[in-house]
């Protein structure tokens, strides 16, 4: 009998929630609440994408500083956390990295940042191609006017010349522009005021020899927020916006079920045989953003789901109920 599972899939906070497979079991890694004596991070277990069971905090770091948006890589035997630290307002976050031997951590920090001339930096997401070279993509502002771009904060992408150095070189891979990329009206950013827009949460996939760089816009805590994509031949692009992009095109909110479903990850199902997007979405009450689960599928070059779901559905492939 196959097993069925209802979004989300674990009850606590768990926002931006990044899901790491390793060795035959998950490991996600969220935004979350602080953990006692300064823990960061919730690490959750699981077999199955659908049980879910916590296992400490990823960082130990007390203080006032906010940390966000953690994402792991596994490389030569080393687990790289990356993640950004500031301030509560989000306007001084810079991107650090952290290294241990275990995925649960502990992790411990390495002392540097990664792109320190950036005033802002966020949302790290690091990428290995299939011939084994790392890249990094995260997220800066764009105070400029560029083609049919906005101003506001959009990705890019840079090599990493070792797990915890850039190449320096980034380039651009999506920026803002569209009705629904909207963060804030008359927000005042870098001694100026702009009408806001961002696009974060950057993740990647590989379909058909294309790369896939599936992106999040709008404003995080409002119903324009969603996932879409942009599509190029190389990791470092250049990016084109499929049709149809002046719409969330993967995934958006369902009101009033589902407000807000985005910063997604990917993974695979126990077998293998299955993509699956992880995300966050707001409960009904807007009382915080918890972790969800739904398959990706693939018709013909284009990424769909049904989600954001919020009934029951088949659990990943690969676990049967006795």
């Amino acid at each position: 009998m196959q097993k069925t599972y209802c979004n989300p899939v674990y009850p606590e906070i768990m926002a931006d929630p990044f899901v790491l497979k390793h060795e035959g079991r998950y490991f996600a890694y969220g935004t979350a609440p602080d953990g006692p004596g300064g823990g960061r991070f919730p690490v959750l277990v699981s077999n199955d994408l659908v049980d879910w069971h916590p296992a400490g905090y990823a960082l130990m770091e007390p203080g006032l500083d906010h940390f966000w948006a953690p994402e792991v890589a596994y490389s030569e035997g080393r687990f790289w956390l990356y993640y950004s630290r500031g301030d509560v307002e989000g306007k001084h976050h810079k991107l650090r990295v952290a290294v241990a031997d275990n995925p649960v951590g502990p992790f411990k920090d390495c002392g540097v940042l990664l792109v320190p001339g950036q005033p802002f930096s966020i949302d790290a997401h690091p990428f290995r191609d299939l011939d084994g070279q790392w890249y990094l993509y995260y997220c800066v502002d764009f105070l400029e006017f560029e083609d049919d771009h906005r101003i506001g904060t959009g990705i890019v992408v840079d090599r990493l010349l070792a797990m915890d150095r850039l190449e320096g070189g980034p380039r651009t891979v999506a920026r803002p522009h569209a009705d629904w990329h909207l963060f804030k009206m008359q927000r005042a950013m870098y001694d100026a005021v702009y009408d806001w827009h961002t696009v974060e949460g950057a993740s990647v996939l590989v379909h058909g020899g294309k790369y896939y760089c599936f992106y999040s816009g709008g404003a995080w805590e409002k119903e324009n927020y969603g996932v879409s994509y942009v599509v190029a031949d190389h990791p470092l692009g250049p990016f084109t916006r499929p049709e149809g992009s002046e719409e969330a095109l993967l995934m958006r909110s369902r009101a009033p079920n589902v407000i807000g479903p985005g910063h997604n990850s990917f993974t695979t199902s126990p077998d293998g045989s299955q993509d699956w997007i992880v995300y966050h979405a707001w409960d009904t009450a807007m009382t915080g953003r918890r972790m969800c689960i739904d398959r990706l599928v693939w018709k013909d070059a284009r990424p769909t789901t049904i989600g954001p779901t919020f009934t029951r559905q088949q659990a990943p492939a690969g676990l049967e109920l006795p």
